[in-house]
């Protein structure tokens, strides 16, 4: 996968996409998307499941009592039981993720033919994300930066930023674990010339029909 060792590649190449709060992964990923790639947002699927009607209430339900309603669940609600109860998050995670996985092989099987696509994991380390994918993109800015953007979302402390950012791999680590890194700290500009030249570079790897470098 990720390992460098060259050998014949079947199906797309998949790009794994990552990198901590604030750094502008999604940002990255609709660039991605505006070049013509294939998108899986995990968080994007998550909130669809989650949504009115959605095939996770039920589940959640059960497991958290007054946390759904018609409108879907309560995700700050829910965000509130997990933040610091490492059980309650365990046992959210454990009805989320097969979902996830489920979702994410029926985006492969829809998108057999194409190139290259992209899984957009925001935990891809943490959660073992990097064995499912051919490619690492971390997506890093400076600390300054980062930190202006997360303080400056409706809600956020510096509390909750300490505690999400002790949930996530360091960025140092993320970026020493990349095949490829984007640096959002530059313009939007530079940002999208960095990931176009980046996807056609994936491109010209995935005709080759190779694995490593």
């Amino acid at each position: 996968m990720t390992d460098g060792e060259h050998g014949t590649k079947t199906g797309p190449l998949i790009i794994g996409l990552t990198g901590s709060i604030g750094m502008g992964k999604s940002t990255v990923a609709a660039m991605f998307a505006d070049k013509g790639v294939p998108v899986f947002d995990a968080d994007a699927e998550v909130r669809r499941m989650q949504g009115p009607a959605g095939e996770l209430l039920a589940d959640i339900e059960a497991a958290f009592p007054g946390t759904t309603g018609p409108s879907g669940a309560d995700r700050d609600a829910l965000g509130m039981i997990v933040f610091s109860d490492r059980d309650a998050l365990a046992r959210l995670e454990a009805i989320v993720h097969p979902a996830v996985q489920t979702a994410r092989a029926r985006f492969l099987e829809n998108n057999a033919n194409a190139p290259l696509v992209l899984f957009d994991i925001p935990l891809l380390f943490e959660t073992g994300g990097a064995q499912l994918v051919d490619r690492i993109v971390v997506v890093s800015a400076p600390e300054s930066a980062q930190r202006e953007r997360v303080l400056a979302r409706p809600g956020m402390t510096e509390a909750k930023l300490a505690g999400i950012l002790d949930k996530q791999l360091p960025d140092a680590a993320k970026r020493a674990r990349a095949d490829h890194v984007i640096d959002t700290g530059q313009s939007l500009d530079e940002t999208r010339l960095a990931v176009e030249a980046l996807v056609d570079r994936l491109r010209e790897e995935a005709r080759d029909g190779l694995q490593g470098e």
